[in-house]
C-alpha cells in the first residue's frame, strides 16, 4: 500500500493550515487552463499569472478553471487567495493522502475524489487525487498532472450538447464527478476481464506467477474500495446540505450519480469476493496437485515393496540356499515378482486409484 501513501510523516509537526506537497517530486511547470461560458458563448483560455483570475470569481457567466498541477505551493497559494479559500482547503488540495470529503464554506463548496486510472500494459492502477471547488458562478478543480477523464465535460461544453451550457456551476461540478465515477466502470471491466483470465489459468494450471497476480489485484481492489467507499458519502452530503449553491434541478442528477456509485461499490466487493475466492482455488489447486503427485509415488513405492523384499532375501550373502542350485530358479524368481507387480497395478487400476 505505500505506492498509495505519499510520504505522510512530512506533515509531522507542521501547524494546520501550513501548505506542504506529499506527491511525488515535479519540476515541469504547472498549468492553468480556463473555460468560461453561457448559453450565448464559450471562451478558452490557458491562464499565465493569477491577476487573470480575478475575472472569473465575478463574472456573469460560468468558469472552469482546471489547475493541472498542485507542487507549486507558493502559486496554489496565490490562487486560494484570488477566490479567498480557507487555508486548511489550500492543505487539503495540496496533501495527496486525503479520503474524498465535501465541506461546506458556506460561499463554497469543497470536494475531494479519487481518479483511477488502469494502465494496460503494466496492469496497474494510478490514483490521482481532483479537488473541486464549487463556488455561486465558478468551479476550480485541481489535478496532479496534466491528463483527465473530463474530456467528455469539455466537448458537451463546446459542443453546446445537453444542459451542461443552459445550468450553473453545481451543474458543472455534478459532471466533473459524474465523469469520475464513469470512469471507474471501465477500470472495472478491465479488471473483471482479468479476474476471468486468470481464474482459468488458476483452475487449469496453477504456477506462483498467478499467485502474484491474485494479490496485485486483491491490493488494487482494496485501494478501490477505500476510493470509492467515501464518494457514496460525498454524493449524499451533497444531496442533504441544503447548499445555496446546489439547486434542485442538480439534485435530481446527483441521485442518479449516487446510483452509479453504489453500482461500483457492488462490483468492487464482488470483484474482491472472487479474488478472495481463487486465492482458495489456487490453494486448492496446488494441493490437489501435490497429492497427485504423491499417490504416484506412493502407488510406485507400494509396488515395489514386496519385490524389494523378495530382491532382499535372494540378495543375501548366504552359502547354504537350496534355490541358488535349482537352474530355472532365477526365471522362476522374475516370473513371480513381474506377476505380483501387475498383479498390483490391476487392482490399483480396479480401485480407481491410477
Amino acid at each position: 500500500m505505500h505506492k498509495f501513501i505519499k510520504n505522510p510523516s512530512k506533515k509531522k509537526g507542521t501547524s494546520p493550515g501550513t501548505l506542504l506537497y506529499l506527491g511525488k517530486n515535479k519540476t515541469e511547470k504547472v498549468q492553468i487552463k480556463a473555460i468560461d461560458y453561457s448559453q450565448a458563448k464559450i471562451t478558452e483560455k490557458e491562464i499565465k499569472s493569477v491577476e487573470e483570475l480575478s475575472s472569473f470569481k465575478s463574472s456573469s457567466s460560468v468558469s472552469w478553471i482546471n489547475v493541472n498541477g498542485i507542487h507549486d505551493i507558493d502559486l496554489i497559494d496565490r490562487i486560494g487567495k484570488a477566490f479567498d479559500l480557507h487555508p486548511l482547503v489550500l492543505e487539503d488540495i495540496v496533501n495527496t493522502n486525503q479520503r474524498p470529503k465535501i465541506e461546506d464554506f458556506d460561499e463554497y463548496l469543497f470536494i475531494v475524489l479519487k481518479m483511477i486510472f488502469y494502465q494496460e500494459k503494466t496492469s496497474e492502477v494510478v490514483i490521482e487525487q481532483v479537488s473541486i471547488v464549487l463556488g455561486k458562478n465558478f468551479v476550480l478543480s485541481f489535478q496532479e498532472r496534466e491528463g483527465d477523464v473530463f474530456d467528455g465535460v469539455r466537448q458537451r461544453i463546446r459542443n453546446g450538447k445537453g444542459k451542461i451550457k443552459k445550468s450553473g456551476s453545481d451543474y458543472l461540478a455534478y459532471a466533473l464527478i459524474d465523469a469520475v465515477v464513469d470512469s471507474y466502470f471501465s477500470i472495472l471491466e478491465a479488471i473483471g476481464e482479468k479476474i476471468e483470465l486468470l481464474e482459468e489459468k488458476v483452475m487449469k494450471n496453477p504456477s506462483p506467477k498467478e499467485l502474484n497476480t491474485i494479490y496485485r489485484l486483491k491490493h488494487d481492489l482494496i485501494f478501490l474500495r477505500k476510493s470509492v467507499w467515501p464518494l457514496r458519502e460525498v454524493i449524499s452530503g451533497m444531496q442533504r446540505e441544503e447548499s445555496k449553491l446546489i439547486t434542485k434541478h442538480t439534485l435530481l442528477f446527483l441521485r442518479d450519480v449516487y446510483d452509479h456509485t453504489i453500482q461500483v461499490i457492488d462490483t468492487v466487493e464482488t470483484y474482491r469476493d472472487m479474488v478472495s475466492g481463487m486465492m482458495d482455488i489456487y490453494l486448492s489447486s496446488i494441493s490437489n496437485k501435490m497429492n497427485e503427485v504423491m499417490k504416484v509415488l506412493t502407488i510406485i513405492a507400494t509396488i515395489f515393496i514386496p519385490l524389494t523384499f523378495i530382491a532382499g532375501i535372494y540378495g543375501m550373502n548366504f552359502k547354504y540356499m537350496p534355490e541358488l542350485e535349482i537352474p530355472w530358479a532365477y526365471p522362476l524368481l522374475w516370473i513371480i515378482m513381474l506377476s505380483i507387480g501387475i498383479t498390483m497395478f490391476l487392482f490399483f487400476r480396479k480401485k480407481k486409484w491410477l
